[in-house]
């Protein structure tokens, strides 16, 4: 699913706190209650050419706080913002101490130029890289290959370490029966800052 902003905003600038709870409110309003399975949900910046941190805060991390809040399988993900945007998305991010997917999405939407914004710990970074690596993991498979080499003595650190990245929305959680797997939010190579 994708939001383009200039059709929230009305406005190729973006900006104030106010303005960002408004966003908010009316990107709330056109996703649909649950999709099938999780899925990403592409916030495009395509046409906009200034967003403020202020803006931001309010509309795209409050939006991916709101929905992980609610074990959405919607994941925003960042589309098409230019370098200033992406700039105050980072500021953001960092102050946070938050993380979000950012592309290029094209009209047909295929996402490329995949790239995380904003930092994890060493753990949780070696965690995602995993996730991308692998395509699809769960803890009891993380624990047999690498449990050994990170000292971990069962499935919990592996377990705890995948939901915090997917509580974060920058890996997608699926559940199979009772058990739960991990894939991620896009299928391109990413690579993190």
């Amino acid at each position: 699913m994708r939001i383009p902003l200039i059709q929230i905003s009305d406005d190729a600038v973006l900006a104030g706190a106010m303005n960002g709870k408004v966003a908010f409110a009316e990107m709330i309003k056109t996703i649909p209650d649950e999709a099938l399975a999780p899925q990403p949900l592409f916030l495009d910046f395509g046409s906009i050419q200034v967003a403020t941190a202020s803006y931001l805060r309010e509309s795209v991390f409050a939006l991916k706080s709101y929905l992980r809040s609610r074990n959405s399988s919607f994941y925003p993900v960042i589309a098409n913002a230019n370098p200033e945007v992406w700039d105050e998305l980072s500021v953001i991010a960092g102050a946070k101490n938050d993380a979000i997917v950012t592309c290029t999405l094209s009209d047909e939407g295929d996402a490329t130029n995949i790239e995380l914004l904003g930092n994890l710990d060493p753990k949780q970074q070696m965690t995602f890289d995993l996730v991308l690596k692998f395509d699809e993991v769960d803890a009891n498979s993380l624990m047999e290959q690498f449990g050994e080499s990170e000292k971990t003595k069962g499935t919990t650190a592996w377990n705890n370490r995948l939901a915090s990245l997917a509580s974060r929305g920058i890996i997608r959680e699926f559940t199979k029966g009772r058990s739960k797997f991990y894939r991620p939010l896009l299928m391109e190579s990413m690579h993190g800052n």
